[in-house]
């Protein structure tokens, strides 16, 4: 058996693989069009979220603009927290967003400010993120947490508290590039002076054979994406963006 095929049956009976089929096989037994139709569409829509060219093409609009974004200057570094667990260990975007905060501070060496509070009476991730960055070194009295917030709007609100006491106008933001535009707008909103400093790329624009196999990675992706298109369509309504 080739390597590929391996691969292919891997993909195949591993999910999203193994319900796209499922789908399938209920499209070609059942008699009623209804039924068809809707399994049919689900198993495509599934396929399609599941495939790297389709991720890229949801990502490119909200990413493209911020991929050559770096801050020259800026009188505080903010940094969004990206989700953490019950425990309050922060998730990979949040690992990757501090990670790109930290290396700015190197940089810039001003305040840091790490925003993101709890939900569900778990630990704010803020808190986690402050105490990592106090592990690698940054001072006590450079490291700010904004401890309130339970979204982007609450963030740009809350951080502008800060900002204020601080006497800063114009902040360097970090976040993943694909809630950049989001995160923009409401901090201007607020009054804040942002400038984008993004992070947690997920664009590719590279493929092979491998690239059109669904997987459960690429689905989770996808769903962020289509995720934060419904955000923006949220503010956008509420008159916020």
């Amino acid at each position: 058996m080739s390597f590929t095929l391996k691969k292919l049956i891997a993909y195949l009976i591993l999910p999203p693989g193994i319900f796209i089929l499922s789908f399938l096989l209920v499209y070609l037994l059942s008699r009623k069009k209804l039924v068809r139709f809707i399994s049919l569409s689900s198993a495509l829509s599934l396929y399609l979220l599941s495939i790297e060219p389709v991720k890229d093409a949801l990502f490119y609009p909200l990413e493209s603009p911020y991929w050559d974004k770096k801050p020259e200057s800026a009188d505080a570094i903010v940094i969004l927290g990206g989700g953490a667990y019950n425990n309050g260990r922060l998730k990979p975007s949040s690992y990757r967003r501090l990670v790109a905060g930290f290396l700015l501070y190197r940089k810039l060496r001003v305040p840091l400010i790490v925003s993101g509070g709890a939900s569900l009476g778990s630990i704010p991730e803020a808190e986690e993120m402050r105490e990592l960055l106090r592990a690698f070194g940054v001072p006590r009295d450079m490291v700010f947490a904004e401890l309130r917030s339970t979204d982007t709007a609450q963030n740009a609100r809350f951080v502008k508290e800060i900002c204020k006491k601080l006497g800063c106008k114009r902040v360097a933001l970090v976040t993943s590039a694909f809630h950049m535009k989001r995160a923009l707008s409401l901090f201007r909103r607020a009054g804040l002076d942002a400038v984008p400093a993004p992070t947690d790329f997920r664009f590719e624009g590279r493929y092979n054979l491998y690239s059109l196999f669904p997987k459960y990675s690429v689905l989770y992706d996808s769903s962020t994406a289509v995720r934060e298109y419904l955000a923006l369509l949220f503010y956008k309504l509420k008159g916020l963006l």
